[in-house]
């Protein structure tokens, strides 16, 4: 993403419960529909539980998917780790991302050595080097057992890779609007 660390994960943990993402027939992808924090960050993270929508399309067909799911938000170590609660079509649904710092002009202005903090890569740029955002995502799905069956099972996993690649293109393309490019 081409936003700094802490503007993506604001972007990424939505505490103000805007959408990022595109209409698709009449829908969002993925709609917000209620943020509620928990319990405040007591060292061992946020907790905090929303309400959000995925929508779908089949042939003529289209609707949402309401899902509850529940955060562990991180924002010193830009982390955040999730899981869903209701498992209608789902055994198993969680994940976490990481955001990392990523110095887009440290070959050109730190030539003799690589930046290993944002105090550095301002020092050896002289504070005209940019930052970016590496978001590194590790998910984990399981379909319960009848869509875990062939050929459902691939339908299933084709719709959700598709899915989340178009929530990261999204994503991207947010970020741009943010930088105003």
């Amino acid at each position: 993403l081409g936003l700094p660390p802490e503007a993506a994960y604001d972007v990424l943990t939505n505490p103000d419960n805007q959408s990022y993402s595109r209409i698709i027939k009449g829908r969002q992808l993925l709609e917000n529909i209620s943020r509620e924090v928990v319990s405040p960050d007591t060292g061992k993270g946020q907790f905090v539980r929303a309400k959000k929508a995925v929508g779908w399309n089949f042939l003529y067909w289209s609707g949402a998917i309401p899902i509850s799911t529940s955060f562990i938000e991180h924002p010193q170590f830009l982390t955040v780790h999730y899981w869903v609660k209701n498992k209608m079509f789902i055994d198993m649904f969680e994940g976490q991302y990481k955001l990392e710092p990523l110095y887009v002009d440290s070959e050109r202005l730190c030539k003799h050595k690589k930046p290993k903090s944002r105090e550095e890569y301002e020092e050896c740029s002289c504070r005209q080097g940019r930052i970016a955002t590496k978001v590194k995502l590790d998910q984990m799905f399981k379909p319960s057992f009848l869509f875990n069956l062939p050929p459902i099972s691939w339908y299933v996993r084709r719709i959700t890779i598709k899915t989340m690649t178009t929530l990261i293109e999204d994503l991207q393309m947010n970020g741009a609007m943010i930088r105003g490019v």
